[in-house]
């Protein structure tokens, strides 16, 4: 069977199209996030800060929180949580609770920041894993978007850049 000389040109235009459409598109970061219709409340949400005292933000109130989900062998989470204090800074209004999800290591938390250049985030634990649990979680890094009410109004489910213009459009909405 002999190919048209039209029908190979076609073929390649059609290829060069869809390679250069995946290496000038931006990401879309509204891929990984989920807004609900209606913010789901949330019964507990207690942790360990980074010298194993109880943290309980359950009837916190007042301001937008963003729950962070790590771990030190997590590639994603590694690229992510710059953008996630470069935000924490720019915005002090959006509190950032970075919850280390391994079994408490400070040693190896404290080394992991330092090694991405992370100086401005506090580190926290979940040593039992509740918080796991509770959130339904299926993956890292994820993070936990809560409203001024104490109610989680969406999620993140993988990697984004938190300094995302959209991103912090959509946050804002919120504030």
């Amino acid at each position: 069977m002999k190919i048209s000389k039209s029908f190979k040109i076609y073929i390649h235009i059609i290829l060069v199209f869809l390679i250069s459409k995946n290496l000038f598109a931006s990401d879309d970061f509204s891929k990984n996030i989920v807004i609900y219709e209606k913010p789901k409340v949330i019964k507990e949400l207690k942790f360990k800060d980074f010298n194993l005292q109880d943290v309980d933000l359950t009837n916190k109130k007042g301001n937008i929180m963003i729950i962070n989900f790590w771990a030190s062998w997590c590639m994603p989470c590694r690229r992510e949580m710059p953008s996630l204090e470069k935000l924490a800074q720019m915005h002090p209004e959006i509190k950032v609770y970075a919850i280390n999800m391994e079994k408490p290591n400070k040693l190896r938390a404290g080394d992991f920041f330092k090694s991405i250049g992370v100086t401005s985030l506090s580190i926290y634990f979940d040593p039992e894993f509740k918080l796991v649990k509770q959130f339904k979680m299926r993956g890292l890094p994820t993070s936990i978007l809560i409203n001024k009410s104490g109610k989680e109004f969406g999620r993140i489910v993988g990697e984004i850049d938190f300094n995302d213009k959209e991103f912090v459009k959509l946050l804002k909405k919120y504030i």
